[in-house]
């Protein structure tokens, strides 16, 4: 099954990208709840369990929002909308749930446990109560100051960077050279239209001159849409980037050094010398210099994007961290 979007000339003035760190914590809960693989993201998904736990034990509503995650069906949309703008933060987008009005929680929730098994009494007593927003809202700010909070300075550079490159390809080549690794689920269609495979009934949405949002994720929860009235028509996905490998061949680090290996890691997407360094948590110098040397090996090279520079490997860069090809 599919559903379409119908994008006019004024959609694409009008589509824009946003960073939502409140979209990347209820994805970091698909991940701690375990109804997601972790991937490459699994060594700090372990580390952060403890206060998953904790808060688990504190928070009523923590336990009851993630009962209601299922996959390629209908989740409650209030928890985490869609971002008004590009970089809004956390506590402005925390705001707008706490404002959500209670019938329009019982409503989504009510859509949400249709077709699902009987939940835990315990469970439903919180979905049912008169304060279940600002229950879910407590949850996600805790999740937020204690486990997410801390790695966000690498979360945003790595959807930074997205945002950057992707915007950049729409621009220059169109949407359908940037929306060609969203995900297997989406494809942009000659005619003007965004087809995004789904679960739910084939139906055809028409965005109205509206444009519509695209929302990067650092985590590894696949492609989600947001098609209600109520909110702006948004699509989230995976950052490209985000799950970048962090170990290189045996013996390339005795060769080049460990730094210039993991810069040459990180590079596996294009990134300024700023992201690079809140990626790699080293200081402008050290970065500039290991690039300086990158550069003059033939490992990568860069191009002026606005003021700043966006670095990337060479062929011979990705041949160097590329494992072999496997003999037929």
């Amino acid at each position: 099954m599919v559903y379409l979007i119908e994008v006019s000339p004024q959609d694409i003035v009008a589509s824009r990208f946003a960073i939502s760190p409140l979209i990347v914590t209820k994805h970091t809960l698909w991940l701690l709840s375990g109804k997601k693989e972790a991937g490459v993201w699994r060594a700090w998904v372990d580390r952060v369990r403890e206060p998953y736990q904790n808060l688990l034990a504190r928070r009523p509503g923590l336990g009851a929002m993630v009962a209601l995650f299922r996959e390629r069906r209908y989740n409650a949309d209030f928890p985490a909308p869609p971002p008004a703008g590009v970089n809004t933060p956390f506590g402005v987008e925390l705001a707008a749930v706490r404002a959500t009005p209670a019938a329009q929680a019982r409503d989504e929730i009510a859509r949400n446990l249709d077709g699902m098994a009987r939940l835990p009494d315990s469970v439903m007593d919180v979905l049912l109560a008169p304060e279940v927003v600002d229950l879910f809202a407590d949850a996600l700010q805790g999740v937020w100051e204690e486990i997410v909070a801390p790695a966000w300075p690498r979360f945003h550079a790595v959807l930074e960077r997205d945002v950057i490159q992707r915007a950049g390809r729409l621009a220059t080549y169109g949407w359908a050279a940037a929306l060609a690794d969203l995900g297997p689920q989406v494809r942009w269609r000659p005619d003007g239209v965004i087809e995004v495979r789904a679960m739910s009934p084939d139906e055809t949405y028409r965005l109205d001159g509206r444009g519509l949002l695209f929302v990067p994720t650092v985590l590894p929860v696949g492609v989600g849409s947001y098609l209600e009235h109520a909110w702006p028509y948004a699509i989230s996905y995976p950052a490209r980037g985000a799950g970048i490998a962090q170990e290189a061949p045996d013996g390339l680090a005795g060769l080049i050094g460990r730094t210039r290996t993991r810069v040459l890691l990180e590079l596996a997407g294009p990134a300024t010398t700023t992201q690079l360094v809140t990626l790699l948590g080293l200081s402008l110098g050290t970065v500039g210099g290991h690039l300086a040397a990158l550069r003059k090996a033939g490992l990568v090279t860069g191009s002026r994007t606005g003021r700043g520079v966006l670095y990337h490997r060479t062929a011979l860069g990705d041949s160097l961290v590329s494992p072999p090809a496997s003999p037929r």
